[in-house]
C-alpha cells in the first residue's frame, strides 16, 4: 500500500486503515503481533510517532491490545470490531452521498434497489 501523503486523509490514519485490512485479509492473526512503531516508520517512510498515533488509534478502539515489555497483538475480536465499524461509518457514509444524488436526480427508491440488484447479478 502506498500512502496518500498530500492527501485529506491523516497519515496515521491510513495507517491504521492499512493495518486493519492486513486484519480482514488474516494477514495478522488473532493474538499475533502487530509491526512495531518503528517497522511501520521504515516501511512508510514515516516518523516513528506518526506510526505510534495509528497504532494507539486502533488501540483505543481495542482491536489492538498492548502486552508491556513485548508489543501491540490483535485482539480476539479485531476482524468483528473492523467490520462493525466499516460498515457503520464507511457505508453510511457512502450511502448517504448516493441517496443526496439520487434526490436531486429524481430518482426513486425502488429505482434504486433495483439499480443495486443489477449491479449484485
Amino acid at each position: 500500500m502506498l500512502l496518500n501523503i498530500d492527501g485529506m486523509k491523516p497519515i496515521y490514519v491510513q495507517i491504521a486503515e492499512w493495518l486493519e485490512i492486513e486484519i480482514l485479509h488474516g494477514n495478522i492473526g488473532c493474538d499475533e503481533k502487530v509491526y512495531s512503531q518503528y517497522q511501520l516508520a521504515e516501511m512508510f517512510n514515516i516518523n516513528p510517532a506518526t506510526a505510534a498515533k495509528g497504532l494507539s488509534l486502533l488501540a483505543d478502539e481495542n482491536i489492538i491490545y498492548k502486552k508491556r515489555g513485548l508489543g501491540m497483538f490483535v485482539a480476539a475480536n479485531a476482524k468483528e470490531l473492523i467490520l462493525l465499524k466499516r460498515k457503520d461509518q464507511t457505508l453510511k457514509q457512502l450511502l448517504f452521498g448516493v441517496l443526496t444524488e439520487a434526490e436531486r436526480l429524481g430518482v426513486s427508491d425502488e429505482e434504486l434497489f433495483e439499480m443495486i440488484k443489477a449491479l449484485r447479478n
